[in-house]
């Protein structure tokens, strides 16, 4: 590991201009490129204190040793040399989409003597005219065959191509009218590159002049009296526009524009783009990232920007591009889009209307789309057990955590904490076996206390149900253990580890609650949430697992899982607290000073008691609305306490051991033990 102060270059040496900068490890690779307005204050940013770093970026520094820069005149020239060096050197620590799905695209190939119409994958060729991507090919292919009747452009191979010529017969599609066979000389080569540009217009979106056009000659015809061609126009024109209602309207006003949204999270990021030309969406794609870098959604989007027009000129570049975030500074990014394209290009977040619908449809793709990937990441056997096999490695223990339990606290400004346990095993969730915490032993933002009675609760319980049913079985025996009601037992089964949603005091807080209880043969790490970071027990320095790492991405998902499961509770928990309150009837009182009275006392009852001077002391409470107040809660009765249906429990006093379920009707509640398809999802 290399000290950035061993390769900083010395003051005053750096410009203070606009440029581009590489950083070079020991072996002379490039790591990672990057521009900036002011190279001088950019790289002075890179050799700072390590610890006030981000993790990535201190890891990038670390492993460099050497940076050298090219100075440019302007930011437009920047981003262009940033493009084309990351596309040259492939730095491992910059961000890289890489394409979900490889994407088909209908190409003309326009550089060739007699142009071809064909799918085409892969890299884009140099004087080939692309429309797409489509999300299949057989879409093309039906869009060729309609449109082929119309412009019987050339589809066959060089091949067949020059077979044809040799031996002066055509093709299938050149006896049918679908070629204008170009082959056997039925048309010249001018005619033939003519029809080739018109099927580029058409697909260009240019289509209501080609069929205004048309309609005038079948009128013609039809005067004329050559019914034949007038019916053969006509067929012609339905074709069209069979061809066209392929593709939806989405914008009324015939607009070219490209959309781009963005769904992500600490880890990884998935963008989708919607390529909508004449109003209609012409094609869609997908990229998914590692965040390998620290990186805005702004940077995503200029990265995203550089990938997709890097290559392209004219037409390509759309005249709009709306995006969820504008990069910073925009307009040396928009510049450098006007220069491709030739003309001026507009690039901004949609605020109103049917763009602004649109592209919530198209954030509504990326975030599927971010879903399925870390689903089929999940779903992956070979991925699991590999996930399994690094967290042992990493966390040096005998044998892979087969079960996983991960614990979070969940709060509001000390008020409602509630923790929450979710359970993986095999690295696949089992939500049947989570279960919720209230805490009500002490008050206050104390996540360190909360977190030790949360595990000394759930391991008093295992330890109880032991003690009963004697020493444990391994493997598929303790999941046979069933209460007297047949029930699986609510703690039965120990983990091999315990993860905490926290540092160093969290994780602290958890092995001292397992010493006291007398239980030494479940390891037990921390993931703080910041960093990334995994903390053991006893440990002055966290344990840094690679950001390829699965075990990082499975560590990852649990501690998210338990998060969302905590928060989702104690968010409920809120909401019921403020539900049906004498408060409500008070005339004039809002929900801000609801929930400042509440804040203040601390429950409806001790408002209740208090004085009309006490109340005053509320900020925003004047004399006279605390006494409508103290007349409001004198009038109402206390309400009664809220009932689980199921157990007959007070809601407010309910024991640990809840799993996450979903009721049934009305009237109706789950059993715990039944073989309900609901148990386990969201509540």
């Amino acid at each position: 590991m290399a000290d950035p102060s061993s390769y900083r270059p010395r003051p005053g040496e750096i410009p203070d201009s606009p440029g581009v900068y590489k950083f070079r490890d020991e072996h002379r690779r490039v790591i990672y490129v990057g521009k900036a307005k002011s190279l001088r204050q950019r790289l002075a940013n890179y050799f700072q204190d390590l610890a006030g770093l981000h993790p990535r970026t201190r890891t990038m520094v670390t492993t460099a040793a050497s940076v050298e820069w090219t100075v440019v005149s302007t930011e437009v020239e920047a981003l262009q040399l940033e493009y084309s060096w990351i596309k040259e050197y492939d730095p491992r620590f910059n961000v890289k989409y890489r394409d979900d799905k490889s994407y088909p695209y209908l190409a003309v190939t326009m550089n060739e003597e007699f142009p071809r119409v064909q799918v085409m994958r892969g890299h884009k060729k140099k004087g080939v005219r692309y429309f797409g991507p489509y999300g299949h090919a057989w879409a093309i292919r039906d869009t060729v065959d309609l449109l082929l009747r119309v412009f019987p452009v050339r589809t066959c191979s060089a091949g067949v191509f020059k077979n044809a010529t040799r031996t002066g017969r055509p093709c299938l599609l050149g006896y049918i009218g679908k070629c204008s066979a170009p082959c056997v000389g039925r048309v010249s080569e001018e005619e033939h590159r003519e029809l080739a540009e018109e099927f580029c217009d058409f697909m260009a979106g240019r289509t209501g002049t080609y069929i205004r056009r048309l309609e005038t000659r079948m009128t013609d015809a039809a005067e004329e009296m050559e019914y034949e061609r007038a019916a053969r126009l006509r067929d012609d024109i339905e074709a069209l526009r069979k061809a066209m209602e392929k593709s939806a309207v989405v914008l009324a006003d015939a607009t070219d524009a490209d959309l781009i949204a963005l769904a992500e999270d600490e880890l990884e990021a998935a963008v989708q783009i919607f390529h909508v030309r004449g109003g209609r969406v012409r094609g869609q794609r997908g990229w998914v990232t590692d965040k390998v870098e620290d990186v805005t959604t702004a940077a995503l989007v200029e990265h995203a920007l550089q990938q997709l027009y890097g290559e392209e000129t004219g037409d390509s570049v759309p005249k709009e591009v709306l995006v969820p975030a504008l990069p910073d500074p925009v307009e040396p990014v928009q510049q450098w889009l006007t220069d491709r394209r030739g003309a001026n290009v507009s690039l901004r977040i949609p605020q109103r209307g049917d763009k602004k619908s649109l592209m919530e449809t198209v954030a509504r793709n990326a975030q599927q789309s971010l879903i399925l990937h870390k689903t089929k990441r999940a779903s992956d056997l070979t991925t699991r057990s590999r996930a399994l096999e690094e967290i042992s490695e990493a966390l040096d223990l005998d044998s892979a955590p087969l079960r996983i339990e991960c614990y979070d606290i969940s709060h509001l400004q000390g008020d409602d904490v509630v923790a929450s346990m979710v359970v993986f095993e095999d690295g696949l969730s089992r939500k049947s076996e989570y279960r919720r915490f209230q805490i009500k032993g002490f008050e206050g933002q104390d996540d360190v206390r909360s977190m030790h009675e949360v595990i000394t609760r759930r391991f008093r319980r295992y330890l109880a149900e032991k003690e009963k049913t004697g020493e444990w079985a391994d493997g598929d025996e303790l999941r046979d253990l069933k209460d007297d009601e047949g029930r699986p037992k609510r703690f039965a089964y120990p983990p091999q580890l315990v993860v905490v949603d926290g540092g160093q005091p969290q994780v602290a807080a958890a092995k001292r609650a397992l010493d006291e209880l007398g239980i030494d043969d479940i390891a037990v790490c921390g993931l703080a949430k910041r960093l990334e970071e995994v903390w053991l027990p006893d440990e002055d320095d966290p344990v840094v697992l690679p950001r390829s790492s699965e075990g990082l991405y499975l560590l990852q998902r649990v501690r998210d899982e338990a998060h969302r499961f905590a928060i989702t509770y104690q968010r409920a928990k809120r909401a019921k607290r403020f539900r049906a309150s004498p408060l409500d009837d008070v005339p004039g009182l809002g929900e801000t000073r609801k929930q400042a009275l509440i804040k203040h006392f601390g429950s409806v009852k001790k408002l209740r008691s208090a004085t009309i001077d006490q109340i005053c002391e509320v900020p925003g409470i004047g004399r006279k609305t605390a006494e409508t107040i103290a007349v409001a809660l004198a009038q109402a009765a206390p309400a009664a306490p809220a009932v689980n249906t199921a157990t007959g429990e007070i809601m407010d006093d309910m024991e640990d051991g809840t799993p996450e379920t979903t009721a049934g009707a009305p009237g109706e509640p789950v059993p715990a033990g039944a073989p309900d398809e609901r148990r386990g999802q969201e509540t």
